[in-house]
């Protein structure tokens, strides 16, 4: 396991287990601000063939504006990422553990809201 992420293999087809994280992300109370597929992005730009591999850029509306007003440039942490990737016949997942990202700041009130949506991004892990 990864240490500035949650990080695990399912035995699942791509679309399947995309389509799942989408939903248990929504369910915690995240929207997809981007989606970045690295496999289309590598083919135009490189012209190089890749797995399917998909950035979701997930966004908690009420805690990303809370942070806001106690850091302005914490958009230059934001939104939390998370991955889905072909991994060997399976399906990877990794999603970015935000108390580590905050580490770089120093700001207790930052942290608190950090464990916050670690919280809620690990039962979104849990749920896929």
């Amino acid at each position: 396991m990864i240490n500035y992420g949650f990080s695990k293999t399912i035995n699942e087809p791509f679309d399947n287990v995309l389509d799942r994280v989408k939903e248990e992300l929504q369910k915690e109370g995240f929207g997809i601000l981007t989606s970045i597929d690295l496999r289309d992005k590598f083919k135009e730009k490189l012209d190089i063939d890749f797995k399917k591999y998909i950035i979701l850029g997930a966004c908690n509306p009420p805690s990303a504006y809370k942070a806001l007003q106690y850091e302005e440039d914490i958009g230059l942490m934001l939104p939390c990422n998370v991955v889905v990737y072909e991994k060997e016949g399976k399906t990877g997942v990794s999603i970015v553990k935000p108390t580590v990202a905050m580490r770089v700041i120093d700001n207790e009130q930052l942290s608190e809201i950090a464990n916050h949506i670690e919280e809620k991004l690990r039962k979104v892990f849990e749920a896929i």
